[in-house]
């Protein structure tokens, strides 16, 4: 009977610290297909979480695929947890970007490939439906056959291909904008110098026709509340405020979402943080990330 008691009081523990390991060989996974489905850490912890719930109780026995069963359950919650994100960006003060990732702590953000990660990709995610972001993520970024997106997303295989491909054609023009990220820092830098001299041209020249400058602030100080369009437009705009918005920062770089982006400093303290998106033509998009709750997974070093 002592034996038996004892077999008894040591299998539970057992249990758990072998659910334990198995999730958390595969947390950076649910994290990652979590954050690009909400674009923030929180919600992609809250996801986190919450699936390590599910897994803590369910039948672990009769799971033969854990990293499957993991991924449809974060999959489900995340489907269902974007529309009362959605519904909470509408109070919210100003253009609302995904919240940057330092990449160079966490090159893999869960994922075997870098794919819906950069911010132009994001922000075009933004326009899809749930599914067919979900269906999009699974396939490019976690190169999941269709067979098993379409068991994550309750579809057939034909619905999950189509998915995947509307996907893919709203994406296209963020695709186009791409260019290398050695090229991307080029014009970043060259950016930086432009927007500290207040130099119009120097900053048009830099600029293609097109380009929009998004500001998430969510009310911080000096923050744009709308984006400004136009290369003339955001050339003006950026020199109008380079007498006084340098003053006293200091500029690092750092690996956001996989790619390159300035950290500006006040004091040692992240206020800042601007990353492009770029193609032949030039930059295409300036983001600037100033929402103070927005910038303690970006410090350099997080």
């Amino acid at each position: 009977m002592g034996t038996e008691q004892a077999e008894t009081q040591t299998s539970v523990p057992d249990g758990l610290e072998n659910a334990v390991a198995v999730f958390d060989e595969h947390r950076r996974r649910i994290f990652g297909i979590a954050y690009r489905m909400l674009g923030t850490v929180a919600d992609a912890e809250d996801i986190v979480q919450e699936t390590w719930i599910r897994w803590q109780n369910a039948d672990r026995d009769g799971i033969h695929d854990p990293a499957a069963f993991l991924a449809t359950i974060a999959t489900r919650l995340a489907i269902n947890a974007t529309q009362s994100a959605r519904a909470r960006r509408e109070t919210y003060i100003g253009p609302w970007l995904p919240e940057p990732v330092n990449t160079d702590a966490d090159p893999a953000l869960g994922a075997e490939r870098g794919e819906a990660l950069q911010f132009a990709i994001l922000l075009m995610l933004e326009k899809l439906t749930p599914t067919e972001r979900a269906a999009y993520i699974l396939r490019e970024a976690l190169d999941y056959p269709y067979e098993r997106i379409a068991e994550i997303i309750s579809t057939s295989v034909a619905s999950a291909r189509q998915l995947v491909s509307r996907g893919r054609k709203h994406l296209a023009s963020a695709r186009r904008a791409e260019v290398a990220a050695a090229e991307q820092r080029r014009l970043l830098e060259a950016f930086l110098v432009a927007a500290q001299k207040g130099d119009v041209g120097d900053l048009e020249r830099l600029f293609a026709t097109d380009v929009v400058s998004y500001t998430d602030g969510n009310g911080a100080a000096l923050a744009a509340r709308i984006p400004v369009i136009g290369r003339s437009r955001v050339a003006k705009f950026v020199a109008a405020f380079s007498s006084h918005f340098w003053t006293g920062k200091s500029i690092g770089w750092i690996e956001v979402n996989g790619q390159p982006a300035a950290t500006l400093a006040l004091d040692g303290v992240v206020t800042t943080i601007v990353t492009v998106t770029a193609g032949a033509d030039g930059i295409h998009q300036l983001l600037w990330v100033m929402s103070p709750g927005k910038l303690a997974h970006a410090q350099v070093g997080a």
